[in-house]
């Protein structure tokens, strides 16, 4: 994920949007195609489900414990590429994956969802801050994020290589396997650090390090690969699966755990120690049983990245 300001984000999400909204009836072969109830990336999406209030989730709750805005789940989002959130054609609704979770959630806690769109930067301090009671926006956890901030975790954090179609390129699962390449990745993410890892051992190795390329935005990813500028791209999965599909010139070549060499997940941040992430736990668990949890991911096309539970703070991307 990319830290790009909110307006430069704002901007390029809406002209993505206006494009892959007039290309959404050619999804249905795709195999990362959108459920039919998908109203492709218009405001209203009337086929997003819904649950009730979580009477275990609700007492979980500390005595006391004060939202940010009373009777609201205040919770932010960077609205960086579709599947995950995106801005709609309208230019302001927040639509997408984590949206639908972050929903869903609110209502589990009995709570209206008030989604505030921040530049990527920006959430480490507004958690910390109280600006916003949680954060839902593809956030891996990581060892050292878990020093500062509580997770409770709601899908696998896949990142992918993709290439151009013709790319003579046919996989990538090991350090060895980016020799000498040109990788496109976002500066300061999990899977920067992935790589600059794997050059670390591929350099003790008497292997060629991979050049580390990083853009202003997922076009210019996108071209950058398609161009030959790049070998690869590596970023998260379920948007470059949901390019793939939009426009067929990338094909996956690998998947990498976010968590490398171990297994992590994504998760809802919270404030450390604030009390609110172990109810959103059992919230989260009364989505998964309910079914509510995997409509939305299949609806969005991220139905790989499921998991069967969800966890506190469980092991993260390990310190290097």
């Amino acid at each position: 994920m990319l830290p790009l300001s909110f307006s430069r984000r704002r901007g390029l999400a809406l002209g993505l949007s206006v494009v892959l909204t007039s290309l959404l009836p050619g999804l249905a072969a795709a195999e990362t195609a959108l459920a039919p109830e998908v109203s492709g990336l218009a405001a209203e999406q009337p086929g997003a489900p819904h649950t009730k209030p979580n009477p275990a989730a609700i007492a979980a709750l500390p005595a006391g414990f004060a939202f940010v805005t009373p009777g609201k789940f205040t919770v932010a989002v960077s609205a960086f590429a579709p599947p995950i959130a995106t801005h709609a054609v309208d230019g302001e609704t927040v639509i997408g994956a984590d949206p639908e979770i972050a929903r869903l959630i609110g209502e589990a806690l009995g709570l209206e969802l008030e989604l505030v769109t921040v530049a990527w930067p920006d959430w480490p301090l507004g958690v910390s801050s109280g600006k916003y009671d949680a954060v839902i926006s593809n956030v891996g956890v990581t060892e050292e994020r878990k020093l500062k901030y509580d997770f409770a975790t709601y899908r696998q954090g896949l990142h992918g290589f993709y290439v151009a179609k013709d790319s003579p390129i046919q996989s990538i699962a090991e350090p060895k396997d980016i020799a000498g390449l040109k990788i496109v990745t976002g500066s300061g993410t999990i899977q920067e650090r992935i790589l600059l890892e794997w050059n670390r051992q591929n350099a003790g190795a008497g292997l060629a390090p991979a050049e580390l390329l990083f853009f202003d935005d997922d076009a210019a990813e996108t071209l950058a690969v398609l161009s030959g500028r790049a070998d690869a791209n590596f970023n998260p999965n379920g948007t470059q699966a949901w390019n793939s599909a939009i426009t067929g010139k990338t094909r996956r070549v690998g998947t990498v755990n976010a968590g490398w060499p171990l297994n992590a997940d994504v998760g809802v941040v919270t404030k450390k120690d604030s009390g609110l992430a172990p109810a959103v736990v059992i919230a989260l668990n009364g989505i998964f049983a309910e079914g509510a949890y995997a409509r939305v991911l299949e609806r969005w096309g991220l139905g790989e990245e499921a998991i069967a539970e969800s966890r506190l703070n469980p092991p993260g991307l390990p310190k290097f």
